[in-house]
């Protein structure tokens, strides 16, 4: 089960990438017709799936696996980035929504999304250090009291 932390940084990235995608849907709207708003949304759809996946596989990797952190996060945003090309480049000839109004999208609320949580985790108020439990600071009874 997630922490509250890991919830509110969820949103705090989920939120702000969903409103950039509206904007752009609109935009697409009003430039390309209806396809283009149907990819802004698809576009938005993918980023806000892909990322929130790797968010939470890397907090999960973070709590159980603390010295894998650090390469786990440089290979899920690698297989991120290997996965939307891959996305981009199945669906560049589709008919079903503009792909440009799509790869525009879909690099803006990848954007959105990264400084959105560049932001959720510089206010979030991370303990560097573990506290000690109160029980730590009562001494021991180690027998004989004389």
């Amino acid at each position: 089960m997630p922490s509250n932390n890991d919830v509110r940084t969820l949103l705090q990235t989920a939120v702000p990438t969903a409103a950039a995608g509206v904007v752009a849907a609109a935009v697409s709207a009003g430039v390309a017709g209806g396809k283009g708003a149907l990819g802004a949304v698809v576009a938005t759809l993918v980023v806000i799936l892909f990322m929130g996946i790797g968010l939470v596989v890397l907090q999960r990797t973070a709590r159980s696996l603390p010295h894998l952190f650090q390469a786990m996060g440089l290979m899920l945003y690698t297989a991120q980035l290997l996965l939307l090309f891959i996305f981009v480049a199945v669906f560049k000839d589709t008919s079903l929504f503009n792909p440009k109004a799509f790869a525009i999208t879909l690099v803006a609320t990848t954007l959105a999304w990264i400084g959105a949580q560049a932001r959720a985790h510089m206010k979030a108020k991370i303990l560097y250090v573990e506290p000690e439990s109160s029980d730590a600071h009562q001494p021991k009874k180690t027998g004989s009291s004389a």
